[in-house]
């Protein structure tokens, strides 16, 4: 069975695991964490700098 780490993730920040999917989307397009948290709030449903920091770290 594969890791959905989306899920894995998302269950350890108490968010929905589209919000750490679309997050991901746009860490893999080379944006910052400043700049999602900043112009990109509507796409990841409001996740904080923290936890978008979370996200990419992991």
């Amino acid at each position: 069975m594969p890791i959905d780490f989306a899920q894995l993730i998302a269950s350890e920040l108490a968010v929905r695991p589209q919000q750490v999917a679309r997050a991901i989307e746009l860490f893999d397009s080379d944006n910052t964490v400043p700049f999602v948290a900043r112009y990109r709030k509507e796409v990841t449903g409001g996740l904080d700098e923290t936890q978008l920091r979370t996200i990419l770290e992991r």
